[in-house]
């Protein structure tokens, strides 16, 4: 088990590093579509509806949810990653405390408080993002029922 559990550390690693770089892209999209929305654009849903205007709103609430899915998925699996990131180096850590190696525990308890660290604020970033995207959505949808009853739909 120890030694399946190791073969993980690396990928883990990787994923969490990704989901970083990804929090930040998120948080990037965000600053911009925040821009877009303070001079009247940055409204993708209502865009979409005004395109194709036969959306029903199961169609219009898919499209709400695509546009959130990556960033809620990465706001809760990324944590997980940091849990598993964190509790694989505990193993050799022990192991070398037990075998007086303080050079090794060190190494990995940095590995793995690095690791949750990087986790929780690439997990908090597209948390935040989400939330707020969420709301945003939600207004773009009101602002489509207005619509539709203004036209008589």
């Amino acid at each position: 088990m120890y030694e399946l559990a190791q073969l993980f550390l690396l990928p883990t690693l990787a994923l969490i590093t990704l989901l970083f770089l990804y929090a930040f892209w998120t948080l990037g999209e965000f600053a911009v579509l925040a821009w877009h929305r303070r001079s009247g654009g940055g409204r993708p849903l209502l865009t979409t509806f005004r395109a194709a205007r036969q959306m029903s709103d199961d169609e219009l609430d898919v499209r709400a949810h695509t546009m959130l899915e990556s960033a809620r998925i990465a706001s809760r699996v990324t944590p997980m990653l940091g849990l598993v990131a964190t509790m694989i180096p505990m193993g050799p850590a022990l192991k070398s405390l037990s075998d007086g190696n303080l050079a090794q525990v060190s190494q990995n308890l940095t590995i793995a408080f690095s690791a949750v660290i990087l986790a929780l604020i690439a997990a908090s970033i597209t948390f935040w993002v989400t939330n707020v995207r969420r709301r945003w959505l939600a207004e773009e949808m009101l602002q489509i029922a207005q619509l539709r009853l203004e036209n008589g739909q």
